[in-house]
């Protein structure tokens, strides 16, 4: 796919805005203006974007704030080299707008979208938040976060799936998120190929990770198991999942959690935007030896971040089925009332339901981990790491540790003995 020209992207309505001409946009868009109390005389514009795809802005008057995200015809980390539809906004937006309604306390508003312009004007997020990861590698505790993570993940996965609607509806969303076929194509590529073989985009902690990038590039049964969730990762229909829910994907306070950015939104299976989740915290938990010091040898932390994998989890699961019971005489399709119409079958295909997704959710966290340590895209809780040496140590642990996990996930019953198996890797 070669890359459209300035000309061609202005033919389409599209042109990337810096912040002079940002202000001129804002100017002519109630919406955006009215997010800014109507006061767009002096405006304070800063650029935040430090993701890998986009240009994120903050914008702020005396009487309101907001933020406004572009996305641009290309991957941003990488450049022009690879081009990357707009469209991508329009799936963010529509996923902003439909999780924001499922579950409005942890999700920000949209003011504003401009498909032709591949822009979205949304809540601006207030400081004390930062984002999750970077609260992970300074150590700060967030005691509401399992709870608040628990609580979106059963509401947007469990309202957009068979559980709750029709077929027909459901058929229909699906089709709608088909189109966000290059995002996802992107993740076959970068979570479930890259990594396993040879790939320009792939790097590691070099050369103390050599023979462990060769290793996984040579490990037949783990080949096996990643076809498995690939496979399951492209055909599998089962909810509108964010794509990317990894912890840089979450801003937080000690008492609020805000899930941003799910650009890679579309129908697919629930147990990889968990997976996602609870995988990041397990990278964040090996980090954390890097991080230790004389003055705070990081266990207490430690403990808490195994604390609230545990949690995040065992409350996911009650609330899912908590949700599944309050409406199994509705709509939803899956599961017949006229079929599973006593209570003990109910339970029973409810059990077998939980831990086939807790399975899912193992593997496809596992290879979000392999994938943060070989691939092209790697995490702050590592690279933060300055002594190459001891980062590749920590990584080690985590990767041995995601490699036992994907291939003998159908062995755990229970986040507990996941949580032992963890503590088990000390080496």
């Amino acid at each position: 796919m070669a890359a459209a020209t300035a000309a061609e992207l202005e033919a389409q309505g599209f042109r990337p805005l810096d912040e002079a001409s940002l202000v001129a946009y804002i100017r002519a868009t109630p919406a955006l203006a009215a997010s800014l109390g109507g006061r767009v005389d002096a405006l304070e514009v800063k650029e935040v974007g430090d993701g890998n795809l986009n240009f994120v802005y903050i914008v702020l008057s005396e009487a309101g704030s907001v933020v406004v995200k572009q996305a641009l015809p290309y991957i941003r980390c990488v450049g022009d080299s690879w081009p990357m539809t707009r469209e991508r906004a329009y799936f963010e937006a529509s996923a902003l707008q439909e999780h924001g309604r499922l579950c409005p306390d942890h999700v920000p508003e949209v003011y504003h979208f401009d498909r032709a312009m591949s822009l979205i004007g949304m809540r601006y997020i207030k400081p004390p938040h930062i984002i999750l990861r970077k609260g992970l590698i300074a150590g700060v505790q967030y005691p509401l976060l399992a709870e608040h993570m628990a609580e979106y993940m059963a509401r947007t996965l469990f309202f957009t799936s068979l559980l709750y609607n029709s077929t027909t509806d459901h058929k229909k969303r699906v089709a709608q998120y088909c189109g966000n076929v290059d995002l996802c194509r992107l993740t076959e590529q970068v979570v479930f190929s890259d990594p396993y073989m040879v790939s320009k985009f792939n790097h590691w902690t070099s050369p103390f990770l050599d023979k462990d990038a060769e290793a996984v590039r040579e490990d037949d049964g783990l080949k096996l198991e990643i076809a498995e969730l690939k496979s399951m990762f492209i055909e599998r229909a089962q909810a509108l999942i964010h794509g990317d829910l990894h912890t840089g994907s979450i801003m937080v306070t000690t008492d609020s959690t805000q899930v941003i950015d799910p650009e890679f939104a579309f129908y697919g299976p629930m147990g990889y935007d968990i997976g996602a989740f609870l995988g990041n915290l397990i990278l964040a938990y090996f980090a954390q030896d890097g991080h230790a010091d004389q003055a705070n040898d990081r266990k207490d932390y430690k403990e808490w971040i195994l604390k609230t994998i545990e949690e995040s989890w065992n409350s996911f699961q009650q609330k899912f089925v908590g949700l599944w019971n309050k409406h199994k005489d509705g709509n939803g399709e899956a599961y017949l009332p006229a079929i599973y119409n006593n209570p003990e079958l109910l339970s029973v295909a409810q059990k077998k339901y939980m831990t086939s997704l807790f399975h899912d959710s193992l593997g496809f966290g596992s290879a979000k981990m392999i994938r943060r340590i070989f691939g092209i895209a790697h995490v702050e809780d590592f690279d933060s790491i300055e002594d190459a040496s001891k980062r590749a140590s920590c990584e080690r642990r985590a990767l041995d540790c995601a490699k036992a996990i994907l291939k003998g996930r159908r062995q755990f019953e229970s986040i507990e003995q996941v949580i032992a198996h963890i503590r088990s890797i000390t080496h």
